[in-house]
């Protein structure tokens, strides 16, 4: 059974829009940072956190074409 879930209602299409933009913005802002850092600690823990906002975009993305 291949079974389709419920269209995604417009008001949580915006949430969901605004969110995904949100860990975009934070991956980019991450990812420009890590490159002032010159202490490899500090560098490799922006790119972590880099890591986990791409993540977050990522599951954002998967949700999101789940509903289609």
């Amino acid at each position: 059974m291949n079974q389709q879930q419920p269209q995604i209602e417009s008001k949580n299409l915006t949430i969901l829009e605004d969110q995904m933009n949100y860990e975009a913005l934070a991956l980019k802002k991450c990812e420009l940072y890590a490159q002032y850092f010159t202490d490899p600690t500090l560098k490799n823990s922006v790119n972590t956190i880099a890591q986990s906002h791409k993540q977050h975009f990522e599951n954002l993305y998967q949700y999101l074409n789940s509903h289609q």
